[in-house]
């Protein structure tokens, strides 16, 4: 098991810039795939981001494309999602989430959440 702790939201003005951590406490981020996901009330949800267990593979939904960017650091059990250009419709609960059943697929099925951290974007 793990458990995933968000931080890093807040209310920013579009075009400025967000970095989000998520640290990972139990089973080692090494074994697993990971991921970002964004969902507010009334709207699906949407993946963000997700990547390998080593970071080395990585994909992007196409709001996020050239805007975020996904990371990892293992030996510190924390993965993170630098925002940048941030538009008034990035605003959303952004989750954290883990797939342990894998370290390489990336098909977005997690198995564990974050508690979720508000960004908001006001225009």
């Amino acid at each position: 098991q793990v458990q995933l702790v968000e931080s890093g939201g807040g209310t920013v003005q579009a075009g400025g810039s967000l970095r989000l951590s998520c640290a990972a406490f139990g089973r080692p981020l090494s074994d697993y795939a990971m991921g970002w996901v964004r969902q507010a009330p009334g709207k699906e949800r949407e993946s963000v981001a997700v990547l390998n267990w080593n970071g080395s593979r990585k994909i992007y939904s196409d709001s996020a494309k050239g805007r975020f960017t996904i990371s990892r650091d293992n030996a510190k059990n924390t993965m993170y999602l630098e925002m940048n250009s941030l538009k008034p419709e990035d605003t959303d609960v952004y989750y954290c989430a883990a797939d342990l059943r894998t370290k390489y697929v990336l098909d977005s099925a997690y198995d564990y959440w974050g508690q979720g951290t508000q960004v908001t974007v006001s225009s």
